[in-house]
C-alpha cells in the first residue's frame, strides 16, 4: 500500500465514523419532544410483544394529522395494550387515548420552564456528539503517528494528514452546532 492510500484509508475511516456520530446526534435529537407531534418521539419505543422486546415502528403505523395530535395504528389489534403500557412507561409524560382501532397521542403544549430543561438536555446531547467527533479525531491522529513511527510516512504527510483531520472535524462540529441551533429555536418557539 502506497502512502496516499494509507493516509486515505485513515482519513475516510475517521469521515465515516463523525458522519455515523452526526447522524446519532440527529436521532437523539429527533426523540426530544418540541411542542409538535412526531413520530420520532415513539418509533423506537420498545414495547413487550408477546414476550418479546419490539420497537414500535415494528408493530405499527404514524401519522400526523394536526401539529399536536399523533395518531398510532397497530398492524395487529392484539398489541394495543402492549402499546398502551409502553407509551405509559416512557418518559414522554402523555397518556394515550384508545377508541379500539388506534391509539391518539395528544401533545400539550410545554411549558416555558420544560422548554429551557429541554434545550439543557439537548444542549448536554450536542456535547456529547462533540465528544464523540474528538474521540474519533483522538484515534485517528494515533493512526497517523503510528504510521510516520513505521516510516509509512514522512513528517510532513504526518502534517498535512493532520491538518487535512482537523479541517474534517470542524466541519463535522459545525454540522452538530447548526443542528443544536436549529433544535433550541424549534424547542424556544411558541
Amino acid at each position: 500500500m502506497d502512502d496516499e492510500s494509507l493516509l486515505g484509508a485513515v482519513l475516510g475511516d475517521s469521515r465515516e465514523k463523525m458522519g455515523k456520530a452526526v447522524a446519532h446526534a440527529q436521532a437523539e435529537f429527533a426523540a426530544v419532544r418540541t411542542g409538535r407531534a412526531s413520530p420520532a418521539l415513539v418509533e423506537r419505543l420498545k414495547v413487550d410483544y408477546y414476550g418479546t422486546e419490539v420497537a414500535l415502528q415494528q408493530l405499527a403505523g404514524f401519522s400526523v394529522p394536526e401539529a399536536r395530535l399523533l395518531v398510532i395504528t397497530p398492524y395487529d389489534k392484539g398489541a394495543m395494550k402492549a402499546i398502551e403500557k409502553a407509551i405509559q412507561q416512557s418518559d414522554l409524560g402523555i397518556n394515550p387515548g384508545n377508541d379500539g382501532q388506534v391509539i391518539r397521542l395528544v401533545f400539550p403544549p410545554l411549558t416555558e420552564e420544560r422548554r429551557k430543561d429541554l434545550v439543557r438536555v439537548v444542549k448536554h446531547k450536542a456535547e456529547e456528539a462533540r465528544v464523540a467527533l474528538r474521540s474519533v479525531r483522538r484515534g485517528a491522529r494515533h493512526d497517523l503517528e503510528a504510521l510516520e513511527k513505521d516510516g509509512d510516512i514522512s513528517s510532513d504527510e504526518l502534517e498535512r494528514a493532520e491538518k487535512d483531520l482537523e479541517r474534517l472535524t470542524h466541519e463535522y462540529v459545525a454540522e452538530i452546532d447548526r443542528m443544536l441551533q436549529h433544535k433550541e429555536h424549534e424547542l424556544l418557539e411558541v
